[in-house]
């Protein structure tokens, strides 16, 4: 028999750890959250929609038109202004930055990583990308993946003896 982690007693975290539910809750309590629609708005009035989520996810779900995507594991130092490898956007300290991610968890860990870079607007969409194409806001996709072409039948190049 296999043992599996819910057949397992949960082991003695180390002192001083904190679970993801704890984690998770620390970083949204340093945001002000946005639900689909304000994240519209003020991406609308000049905020930057970051989507964080791995390319085969955007293709799978959609993206929202106009959204910057940069992956989950450099969006630090594409924004710190301090970075040599920042992105053009990453002008300054208050750049407003809305962070998307599938379903608002991530991003939520993401906005407050940028929050402690210095940019005290740094905030992400209550839900992710679910909740923007639930509410019918601007997306497209999602991207159908790339099928190789059907085999052509063998072309009878005379090598064949019959």
């Amino acid at each position: 028999m296999q043992v599996t982690a819910e057949h397992r007693p949960a082991p003695v975290p180390p002192p001083g750890s904190r679970g993801i539910d704890e984690i998770l809750a620390a970083a949204r309590a340093q945001l002000h959250r946005l639900d689909p629609e304000r994240a519209h708005l003020a991406c609308r009035a000049g905020a930057l929609l970051v989507d964080i989520r791995p390319a085969a996810q955007r293709a799978a779900h959609g993206v929202v038109p106009g959204s910057l995507a940069v992956e989950r594991n450099v969006l630090e130092w594409r924004f710190d202004p301090r970075c040599p490898a920042r992105l053009p956007q990453a002008v300054d300290y208050d750049v407003p930055v809305i962070i998307l991610c599938q379903e608002g968890y991530t991003s939520s860990l993401a906005a407050a990583a940028l929050q402690d870079v210095g940019l005290h607007r740094a905030t992400d969409v209550v839900g992710g990308f679910a909740a923007w194409r639930i509410a019918g806001l601007p997306a497209l996709g999602p991207t159908p993946m790339h099928r190789a072409a059907p085999l052509a039948p063998p072309v009878n190049t005379g090598w064949a003896r019959h």
